[in-house]
């Protein structure tokens, strides 16, 4: 290819979802209202916690963390996109999506680790009742998510500088509505055989290994409740979990589809779709279904409320 359009490009354009301009304030309004939604409850989540003494111990610890993460994640990706469509300019520059890039992947990480985390959390404290506050004591919380965080900077560091080194054509058009590494990967001039396989490695690596760490967790609860002989021992080891179970089967299912699908050539409209489940309504749907079956936090928001009242 001419050396003219190897050349690294200033910028980049997000095509978002749909063309059609009579639609677009729909989709602000409707992105605007979940981000909102997405920050305050979350926001909500961690007041809560802090303000509850109740409330303090691991499994709470790591949904404070979580609920941090997702408000720091839904921010790397909309307000961007609204902006693009409030001032109808679809351009990202090179370092805003190398920086997007970046703080994606950052996030999804650590969202992928705390949500391994919480399942070993309720592994132990079902499993293993009586051992659970010396098991699961405070110098290992804060251990399990400094590590988290230390692997999730690292690994978006590598895979943001592999970015840097790909040169793209003149004018790349990004089918998403965010840099999105797959749909950014395939716009380059060059062979991307390495960052692929480098991507596929590290989602093995970084997403199926914690996958199959929460399926054996998993496995291990079932098995324990199945032996309770109490039913209402099965009802309550199981409703601590619930909670938990469906938001990784939320965010597991959707973002897994999303890279599977690109590699089996499905349409980049269909991964666009798709991303917005685990990169938007997830993040939204986790304060809601956290605080909605529990008592404890439902307790300690009510109190907050009429503290302000």
């Amino acid at each position: 290819m001419d050396s003219s359009n190897r050349t690294r490009v200033a910028e980049f354009l997000l095509l978002g979802f749909l063309e059609n301009k009579d639609l677009q304030p729909i989709i602000y309004g409707l992105f605007l209202s979940m981000y909102l939604v997405t920050v305050v409850g979350n926001m909500l989540i961690i007041v809560a916690i802090i303000s509850g003494p109740r409330l303090h111990t691991p499994m709470y610890f790591f949904l404070s963390n979580l609920s941090f993460v997702d408000i720091c994640f839904i921010s790397t990706t909309i307000p961007k996109m609204l902006v693009n469509i409030q001032t109808e300019n679809k351009v990202i520059t090179y370092a805003g999506c190398i920086t997007q890039i970046y703080f994606f992947l950052l996030f999804v990480e650590l969202d992928n680790f705390l949500l391994t985390i919480m399942a070993y959390d309720r592994y132990v404290a079902i499993c293993h009742p009586m051992c659970y506050t010396v098991i699961m004591n405070y110098q290992l919380c804060g251990f399990l998510v400094l590590v988290s965080w230390i692997v999730s900077v690292l690994h978006a560091l590598f895979q943001s500088l592999m970015m840097l080194e790909l040169p793209f054509c003149t004018q790349p058009e990004i089918p998403h509505f965010f840099c999105e590494p797959n749909q950014v990967i395939q716009l380059t001039c060059s062979d991307a055989f390495l960052n692929d396989m480098v991507i596929y490695f590290t989602l093995v690596l970084l997403a199926i290994v914690p996958l199959a760490g929460v399926f054996y967790s998993y496995f291990k609860i079932v098995s324990s409740i199945h032996a309770m002989s109490s039913v209402h021992g099965k009802y309550k080891a199981f409703s601590t979990c619930a909670s938990h179970l469906l938001v990784v089967s939320l965010f597991y299912c959707t973002g897994l589809g999303v890279y599977l699908s690109s590699a089996a050539n499905h349409s980049s409209q269909t991964s666009a779709t798709a991303s917005v489940t685990y990169t938007v309504v997830t993040p939204m749907m986790n304060p809601f279904i956290y605080s909605l079956r529990n008592k404890d936090v439902k307790s300690a928001l009510k109190r907050l409320f009429v503290r302000k009242l």
